[in-house]
């Protein structure tokens, strides 16, 4: 379908309620040239049938826009007679980018995937930004790492998650969290509080939320540094100062072939091959060699991710559910997260299987992703998922006489969850090969001229 320059492009953006409300937020929500018709959604349940409120959306949008999912593309290009359809979420291989791609050019509407530069917002702060080149490489652990090097240096550091928009979007504009009591309130779930505990039990405020410029004008009020906790593989919000890149050795090869962590691994100021300590000498060089190759200019550092399980009797010779991060089994692909690792470590008889037993949307879940058999996702987007994995858990301890239940999310289930068995926490933290490395890294950053920054958060104070 032909447009003429002065004729308004209609726009679907594909997206997971995340980078598709950022990208909408920055590029579209009040350019006149373009008519954003609707987001499509996929990932994350529950998230087609809404609406992106009005109250975000702008002047150009009373009505807010549809979000529908994304099983009816073909349909809602034709019956909108969309011009563009933006490619706007995270983690695919790239095959599967171009499939889409191609289903939307049939359909009639071109296929854009926009450039980092054109998304980035800057900060009047320094930003150093983690991203991965793909889900579950390590990233919570190393902004656990990074802040505390900053704190050692005596800057107050102020995180800003990567998007997860569950609930009410109007009233996730702009979130806070600097307590417990600040998660209850927010009404979050079990994903959001993966991502946001970590970061309260290591002493920092971790913002996250829809309209990112209001979150970025917010935190530098508070920040000498804001550091950008990247989701999935996705590219960061922010222009960073100092970008930090992980590779996983234990997928080799994926830091190539997956969107937009290939993106991610070629603008690196420094990649850190994580999870030494479980993967094969071999598949460690591979990766290395990869990003020598692709973006040789990057400094490398080696890090280890032990874990340790907090009861050790509790797990030594009994049977075991492990309970895993769920984005990590899902889109992530992986078979096995720090549950796993620390159950066998700690001497567990037996890894239980609790796929014979899922309940409602975690039976859904391992027909989705098959990767995940053998181990429970930790699928909590509401209330009604959380049943879910409650059930799943005490019908897999009633039909098989599981001893006890190891996670490995990065947070305290027991907050959440109520079972009959302990629960036993697996945790886990970023151990560099060289220490120092990151602590370099950073400090060459907060000692660069103030010329080279709107400001630079305690010099100008």
């Amino acid at each position: 379908m032909s447009t003429s320059l002065n004729t308004v492009r209609k726009v679907v953006i594909l997206g997971a309620a995340g980078r598709d409300f950022h990208n909408f937020n920055v590029v579209f929500r009040d350019d006149p040239r373009y008519r954003v018709v609707a987001f499509t959604a996929t990932q994350i349940p529950d998230i087609e049938g809404r609406t992106y409120p009005p109250e975000l959306a702008g002047d150009l949008y009373p009505d807010g826009i549809p979000i529908v999912d994304e099983s009816e593309l073909k349909d809602l290009i034709h019956r909108e007679q969309a011009d563009v359809a933006v490619f706007a979420y995270s983690d695919l291989p790239h095959e599967q980018v171009m499939h889409l791609g191609s289903r939307c050019i049939a359909a009639g509407a071109d296929f854009w995937l926009q450039s980092a530069r054109s998304t980035m917002l800057t900060s009047s702060r320094p930003v150093i930004a983690v991203t991965a080149v793909r889900t579950g490489v390590g990233k919570s652990q190393t902004t656990r790492y990074l802040s505390r090097i900053l704190r050692d240096l005596d800057q107050k550091v102020v995180a800003i998650r990567h998007p997860m928009p569950y609930g009410d979007l109007a009233a996730q504009a702009c979130q806070r969290f600097e307590t417990y009591a600040d998660l209850d309130r927010h009404e979050t779930t079990i994903e959001e509080r993966e991502e946001y505990e970590p970061h309260i039990d290591n002493g920092s405020v971790v913002y996250a939320g829809v309209d990112y410029e209001q979150i970025i004008r917010q935190a530098e009020q508070e920040a000498d540094v804001v550091l950008w906790d990247g989701g999935n593989n996705d590219l960061p919000f922010y222009t960073p100062d100092l970008h930090i890149v992980l590779v996983d050795p234990l997928r080799p090869g994926n830091e190539e072939t997956y969107h937009p962590g290939e993106a991610n691994l070629l603008m690196a100021d420094v990649v850190v091959v994580n999870k030494c300590d479980s993967a094969r000498p071999e598949d460690i060089e591979a990766v290395e060699h990869t990003v020598r190759r692709l973006n040789p200019r990057a400094r490398i550092i080696r890090a280890d991710s032990p874990v340790t399980v907090e009861d050790v009797s509790a797990v030594a010779g009994k049977r075991i559910i492990c309970i895993e991060d769920g984005p990590t089994l899902t889109h992530g692909s992986m078979s096995y997260g720090a549950a796993v690792v620390g159950a066998r470590a700690a001497g567990a008889a037996e890894i239980i299987d609790p796929s014979p037993y899922a309940v409602g949307s975690l039976a859904y879940t391992y027909a989705k992703y098959s990767n995940a058999v053998g181990i429970l996702p930790a699928m909590g987007y509401g209330a009604a998922q959380v049943s879910d994995l409650e059930a799943t858990i005490e019908a897999t301890i009633a039909a098989t006489g599981a001893d006890a239940v190891v996670s490995g999310t990065p947070i305290d289930l027991g907050r959440v969850l109520r079972v009959s068995k302990p629960l036993v926490r697996a945790r886990y933290e970023l151990r560099e090969h060289a220490p120092g490395g990151l602590e370099a890294a950073v400090r060459e950053v907060l000692e660069r001229p103030v010329t080279t920054q709107s400001q630079v958060g305690a010099a100008t104070r």
